[in-house]
């Protein structure tokens, strides 16, 4: 291991070679979003002239601990929570060593944005580390950005959507800098999971985007999970009035983090009285997170899937996809699947979008041997990401291609399945972090399917091919990649009741 050096546009930084990559770790894109720039727009971080060490993890933004899984070891994929320190809107940077480090080279630039319910989450993670991807010849990145309050809050006085914003100056430093890693700055594909690919999916659409990136993957994704500006604010009147604070910018900034994440905590529970439904009765995230990117201001003029059918982002090669059951992830740990009765699920369903009976029948409620904890797993998992994702594949007007990860894991006597984020560790080559008699993958995972799935990624990131067809309404041409088969995808209950 040596270190090395670069000389970004904001000054040089002290990385570590090792293996073949060279890693850049907490590399600022932005000044620190604390004290009066708390809650402004991304501002350019000061330069600096004296080599900046970026060897160590860097800090991330504020956020709760995830709770711990007793069955399951979760800190591989999940990471331990805050790590504390201002300047925290950072890059992480993977880039190979040797004759890559030209900047004549011009490798591709992969760049990743972390999931987390638009409330947790970081670069930081171990399952993300870049290395297998800047091994094969791809400069690779990660990013931090604001979240909950500070990111996805719609505070009157307050720029909207600051977590989207803190994206895109990511991206625009990203796009100055990325030579001087061996990166082609007009060869960048953004990848993302959950809220990651979310907020994605809300780039392609954003005009503020143009040009940015080349191509996009959205893992267990898509272009239908916004809210209103004036749905958001029922969000931010309670959080308010659980401060017993205003409801303006200054109202939120005399509090401190530590004391908003309080606040966050508690709204966040199904308890907390709130409704989001919108005008249809439908509440666009289904109860994963009061907080989510907003639509009707300058990132997000539109609602993004409607920005996709007049043809936003149709420039951008899109692959995108979701895994077979991906609510298992949220239901399983917690048993929900075997304790849910056919009253409770047709009230949680109920609370989401129109007629949960109906749904519920269509999957199967009331049919011998289907308990009513898997029928509202499967129905939801069909509403919340794949219905979505399909959707948003049909919408898009570029070039599109279709994934489905079927890949089961055996955690949980094997009822975790191929539950949300079971992708991640075989897109980053990671299946170490997250094996073991605990892992999220279990004590065996397929190597095999790992080198397949990261080959995909990168040969997409290169030049924006796939080994099957483009998806179209026609053909509904889907890739399954535990198995390399390619299918007519099958019609799925749940589009009967999608608008």
């Amino acid at each position: 291991m040596s270190d090395t050096v670069v000389v970004t546009r904001s000054g040089p930084v002290r990385g570590r070679t090792a293996a073949g990559v060279r890693t850049f770790l907490g590399i600022p894109y932005a000044a620190p979003p604390v004290g009066p720039q708390r809650f402004r727009k991304p501002a350019p971080h000061a330069p600096w002239t004296e080599v900046r060490d970026a060897t160590v993890p860097g800090a991330t933004a504020p956020q709760n601990t995830p709770p711990p899984l007793k069955a399951l070891d979760t800190e591989g994929l999940m990471g331990v929570g805050w790590l504390r320190g201002d300047d925290y809107l950072t890059v992480n940077v993977w880039a190979p060593t040797g004759e890559a480090m030209s900047e004549a080279m011009g490798l591709p630039v992969m760049v990743f944005i972390h999931g987390g319910s638009f409330t947790a989450g970081s670069n930081t993670v171990s399952v993300y580390d870049g290395s297998s991807f800047a091994r094969d010849g791809v400069v690779c990145m990660a990013i931090n950005y604001r979240m909950g309050v500070d990111g996805f809050l719609p505070i009157p006085g307050v720029p909207t959507n600051l977590g989207l914003r803190d994206m895109i100056a990511a991206l625009e430093w990203i796009r100055d800098n990325a030579p001087v890693f061996g990166g082609d700055p007009t060869n960048v594909t953004v990848f993302g999971e959950s809220a990651g690919a979310m907020a994605i999916a809300d780039l392609i659409a954003s005009p503020l985007c143009k040009g940015l990136f080349r191509r996009a993957i959205v893992q267990s994704g898509h272009a239908s999970m916004t809210r209103s500006i004036a749905v958001t604010d029922r969000v931010t009147r309670k959080l308010a009035k659980m401060l017993k604070i205003p409801a303006t910018m200054d109202g939120f900034n005399s509090l401190t983090p530590e004391q908003t994440l309080k606040a966050e905590t508690k709204v966040q529970l199904p308890t907390s009285g709130l409704d989001l439904r919108d005008g249809t009765g439908r509440e666009p995230v289904y109860g994963l997170s009061r907080f989510a990117p907003v639509h009707g201001d300058d990132v997000l003029p539109v609602p993004p899937l409607q920005a996709f059918a007049e043809g936003a982002g149709a420039e951008v090669d899109l692959l995108i996809g979701t895994n077979l059951e991906e609510m298992n992830i949220y239901v399983v740990p917690i048993g929900a699947h075997k304790w849910v009765g056919s009253m409770l699920a047709k009230y949680v369903l109920g609370k989401f979008i129109p007629r949960s009976k109906e749904i519920l029948q269509a999957y199967g409620l009331g049919q011998k041997g289907r308990t009513p904890g898997r029928v509202l797993t499967e129905a939801m998992s069909d509403l919340v990401f794949r219905l979505p994702a399909r959707a948003c594949a049909a919408a898009h007007q570029g070039r599109t291609h279709l994934y489905e990860f079927n890949w089961k894991s055996p955690a949980f006597d094997g009822h975790l399945g191929a539950c949300h984020a079971l992708e991640i560790p075989f897109v980053f080559d990671t299946l170490a972090c997250v094996t073991g008699p605990k892992g999220f993958v279990g004590p065996n995972p397929p190597q095999a399917v790992a080198d397949y799935v990261h080959k995909v990624w990168v040969d997409f990131a290169r030049d924006g091919s796939a080994p099957w067809p483009e998806y179209d309404l026609r053909t509904r041409q889907v890739h399954a990649l535990d198995t390399g088969l390619t299918t007519t995808d099958a019609p799925m209950p749940a589009s009967l009741f999608w608008p």
